[in-house]
């Protein structure tokens, strides 16, 4: 969810700067506060190690066959098993309801592998239907990164405790797992391996159907929570895709960086405690769908379940290609990495391949944008070929990473002055009442990760366009060859935009300004909609952040 400043890059600054990022994120407001914290975390004594023994039983996806309702409608559905099928998502209440229409109505399997499943009333929903398709005999293997599991083992626990359910945590913390600061307390001189992340959504059933996108398992991604939710794109797929994004998965499930999740949280429970209070903190939750929802979403689609219960899928078929960094990134080897890691299968690198390809166009949506030379020399040379380049990304008021923003201002005015197209979500601008039935119930910032190139390709996934993406987590990513899916892209795209956006441009004398497009031209030349004190904070941590962390 993140290259240059080389005077500071000093490894024994490393961990302060991502608990502080994570502090400034979840809304410390103390100075006091953050500096205790600090103290915490320079002179905790523990250092906890991982197991060096653990048992993981490899396992592979279960193909899918047409014993499955789920595989049935597909083949009814396809008009050429060499092509995949898609939908996009744009609608947090479709996006949710296809995932618990998907294990609802699972026979054999699910595989789901997800960087955060929250324990609001979306996670509880979540693992909830996970634990009732366990119940029904279907396999469930489920992948979490181990970041933002703080306090959840007990919930987890609960859920492994029941049968044909195993749950793994990707690069785990070995100790102090109840609160993120313990974690980090504990693990202080293994800050280098838990900087790199698992930053991958895939939710797969019985082999067959497939949901992929920027989208978390939490109430602000998909307008359920109260206060602010997160613009978001999924795709739903099927077809010829989803056995590739299968063995993208087996790959991570299997790999080093996974552990059982009983290695890690150890507990001395009987299994039928475990179960007993799971079914206590999961029952009371609310249906997700509760809230009245639209009919259709605001590319006309209605909910997948009607044409489940069709048996036959609408989607836009062709062809597509899936990538997805390899788990190895998440070891602190460095050969270990580079050779298990072939550039051509990175997720950056062939994005920015497409980038080079286009002709025409490129369309870029990224919550957090920060080019780095090689972006910029990317952007340059498609801009002298004519490529016209449009970029949406978050405000400093939308945004929920503050001290990335300080790397993106760096690039803003080169970028302008290159010709690109500049658009930063404002959060008052989309959340207005005339466009809620786009954007959601009340809008706290962008976290859409897509490309549209030449108004015939699109790439939709978990990759961000800033250097955490590129060197410390992992991504998954879909490339799919269809104008027809590549366009309703671009017509989100271009409705955030104009829609619910600043444009940013240069006046003659080289002042930044900031253009909301109406029946009155509105011209901000401050950072609009962000407090004085937001300001001023982030110009004096600034200059201590290296661009290479973020």
């Amino acid at each position: 969810m993140i290259n240059t400043m080389s005077s500071l890059r000093n490894p024994r600054a490393e961990p302060y700067l991502f608990v502080l990022r994570s502090l400034l994120t979840r809304g410390v407001r103390s100075l006091i506060g953050l500096a205790s914290v600090l103290f915490l975390v320079t002179f905790a004594a523990g250092c906890a190690g991982l197991p060096t023994t653990v048992l993981r039983t490899p396992s592979t996806a279960i193909k899918a066959t047409k014993e499955t309702k789920l595989e049935t409608i597909v083949e009814a559905s396809s008009p050429d098993r060499a092509l995949s099928g898609f939908r996009l998502l744009p609608s947090g209440a479709f996006a949710l309801s296809t995932r618990l229409e998907l294990a609802r109505r699972s026979e054999q399997s699910l595989d789901l592998q997800y960087y955060l499943i929250k324990s609001d009333a979306t996670g509880k929903s979540m693992l909830r239907a996970l634990r009732d398709a366990s119940r029904r005999g279907v396999r469930v293997r489920l992948l979490l990164d181990d970041l933002n599991t703080s306090g959840q083992d007990a919930l987890l626990l609960g859920l492994a405790a029941e049968p044909n359910v195993e749950v793994r945590l990707f690069n785990p913390f070995p100790a102090g797992r109840q609160r993120m600061l313990t974690r980090f307390a504990a693990s202080l001189f293994d800050f280098r391996r838990l900087n790199r992340r698992m930053h991958n959504k895939l939710f797969i059933a019985d082999g067959a159907m497939a949901v992929a996108g920027g989208r978390n398992i939490a109430d602000e991604y998909f307008t359920r929570h109260l206060l602010a939710n997160f613009i978001d794109l999924d795709v739903f797929a099927s077809g010829a895709i989803v056995p590739e994004l299968a063995r993208l998965f087996d790959e991570y499930w299997n790999s080093p960086a996974a552990y059982p999740l009983e290695s890690i949280a150890v507990t001395g429970e009987p299994r039928a405690e475990l179960q007993a209070r799971f079914e206590e903190v999961t029952i009371s939750v609310l249906e997700p769908m509760s809230r009245a929802a639209p009919a259709t979403d605001v590319l006309g689609y209605g909910p997948i379940s009607e044409e489940l219960d069709d048996g036959k899928l609408g989607l836009a078929w062709s062809s597509a290609e899936a990538f997805a960094d390899a788990p190895g990134m998440a070891s602190d080897d460095k050969s270990f990495r580079m050779d298990l890691h072939e550039p051509s299968t990175r997720v950056r690198f062939n994005v920015l391949e497409h980038i080079r390809d286009s002709s025409d166009e490129a369309v870029l949506v990224s919550p957090y944008f920060i080019p780095g030379a090689e972006g910029m020399e990317m952007i340059r040379a498609a801009r002298e070929r004519g490529v016209n380049i449009s970029v949406l990304t978050n405000s400093l008021a939308s945004t929920d990473q503050p001290l990335v923003h300080t790397a993106y201002l760096r690039y803003r005015d080169e970028l302008l002055k290159l010709g690109v197209d500049l658009y930063e979500l404002s959060p008052i601008r989309a959340g207005r009442e005339t466009r809620r039935f786009m954007f959601g119930a009340s809008v706290g910032g962008l976290h859409t990760k897509a490309a549209v190139f030449d108004d015939d390709k699109l790439f939709i996934g978990s990759m961000n366009f800033d250097p955490r993406s590129e060197r410390y987590n992992t991504e998954l990513g879909l490339f799919i060859h269809s104008p027809e899916i590549a366009r309703e892209a671009g017509r989100l795209a271009r409705f955030g935009m104009l829609q619910g956006a600043h444009r940013l441009r240069l006046t003659a004398a080289g002042r930044l300004e900031r253009l909301m497009l109406g029946a009155a031209d509105e011209v901000h030349v401050e950072e609009p909609e962000a407090g004085f004190w937001v300001r001023m904070l982030l110009r004096l941590f600034a200059p201590l952040v290296p661009e290479e962390l973020l």
